[in-house]
């Protein structure tokens, strides 16, 4: 049976309306809801499944960032996984830790874990990055299998239906193999109280990026975050040619 690890994140909570920092640094967090990234969340129920099934053995949640970030860890033991592995990155390296550093601790720990499969959420509700899964294929040169809508695994090979541009698309893949969660995969199950109570007993190990050997130092500097802009009122025109001299107003035609 397979090992899986699975990324989890820590973002602010969907429902929560984003304010841009005054000096356009980036967004506002503090005293703000944050919550597991929701692809995340489809990653850890695929995995609790397979389990469910039989077909995975060890289910191993890992979450990059500060303390707060073992939140979202107990959140993922409470759902079903077995263990967990928060890697601290505080201040200014959490403020500049981008995909690559994640791609390269999440490879680091699946290498020293031994696992079969690493599943993680397509993208991040807060940077929309979509390059974590693609880049631990990479750096692990293991196959990749992305915008999964669908996971069927076999012996030693998973068949994966994958959602592209054009409709779907379905492929096989040999394990290990990294996954990222499309929408459709599934619809994620409430942590139960019981359970909730359980996760707080099962074990969460603390190690750093250089306890890992993954330097953090940031490949890329924010220039400016900016609100996008406002959109203008729609104006109700009474006939086409209003509609056209309109048009031709703003220089459209």
């Amino acid at each position: 049976m397979a090992r899986v690890l699975v990324g989890v994140k820590r973002v602010i909570d969907y429902a929560v309306k984003i304010r841009v920092k005054p000096d356009k640094s980036g967004v506002v967090t503090d005293g703000v809801k944050h919550s597991m990234n929701p692809f995340d969340e489809i990653a850890i129920e695929e995995a609790v499944r397979l389990k469910e099934k039989k077909l995975a053995s060890e289910i191993i949640a890992v979450s990059c960032g500060p303390t707060q970030s073992q939140e979202v860890i107990r959140t993922a033991l409470a759902m079903g996984a077995d263990k967990g592995i928060h890697v601290e990155v505080s201040g200014k390296d959490y403020e500049t830790l981008q995909p690559i550093h994640v791609s390269k601790i999440l490879a680091k720990i699946a290498q020293n874990e031994k696992v079969d499969m690493v599943i993680v959420g397509k993208q991040a509700i807060d940077d929309d990055s979509n390059q974590t899964a693609q880049m631990t294929a990479a750096v692990l040169d293991w196959p990749q299998a992305t915008f999964a809508s669908k996971v069927e695994k076999g012996d030693k090979e998973i068949t994966v239906t994958r959602e592209v541009d054009g409709g779907l698309e379905t492929i096989k893949c040999k394990l290990p193999v990294v996954i990222s969660a499309d929408l459709r995969l599934n619809e994620p199950r409430y942590a139960t109280l019981p359970n909730i109570m359980k996760a707080k007993k099962k074990p969460i190990a603390k190690v750093t990026p250089k306890d890992l050997g993954v330097d953090v130092s940031p490949r890329i500097t924010v220039v400016s975050v900016e609100d996008p802009p406002v959109r203008e009122p729609g104006v109700i025109l009474p006939d086409v040619d209003a509609l056209v001299a309109k048009l031709k107003e703003g220089g459209h035609v």
